[in-house]
């Protein structure tokens, strides 16, 4: 490769991931495929344009894997843009609720076994 082949741009060159993650310091916050995200704050003109993206699409909560299929990004570079928003405190991440906080089948059948008695 020349010189003049490395001093130019390609504008066809893809973006190396790591660019758009901010590099190796970003902080890690544990997200998993179906925590809910929601924005806290409307987008910057100046912000990072998959960040922007973000805060765009979480004005209704949507999960992470949402946001990975819908920007085309792998799941561990949504969740670094992810890590960097919740820090500047832009989204809230809201945890599923886990299968032990629904109540039993049998309990349910019950209240509707009384509703229908009314």
């Amino acid at each position: 490769m020349t010189s003049k082949d490395q001093d130019s741009w390609d504008e066809g060159t893809p973006v190396p991931l790591y660019v758009i993650t901010g590099g190796p310091g970003s902080s890690a916050t544990n997200f998993n495929l179906v925590t809910l995200i929601a924005a806290r704050s409307e987008p910057e003109p100046a912000m990072q344009p998959e960040q922007a993206a973000i805060l765009s699409m979480c004005t209704y909560p949507l999960s992470v894997a949402e946001l990975s299929a819908y920007l085309g990004l792998p799941f561990s570079v949504v969740t670094a843009l992810l890590s960097k928003l919740v820090d500047d405190e832009r989204v809230e991440a809201i945890a599923p609720v886990p299968v032990a906080a629904f109540p039993e089948r049998g309990l349910l059948e019950a209240v509707i076994h009384g509703l229908r008695k009314l």
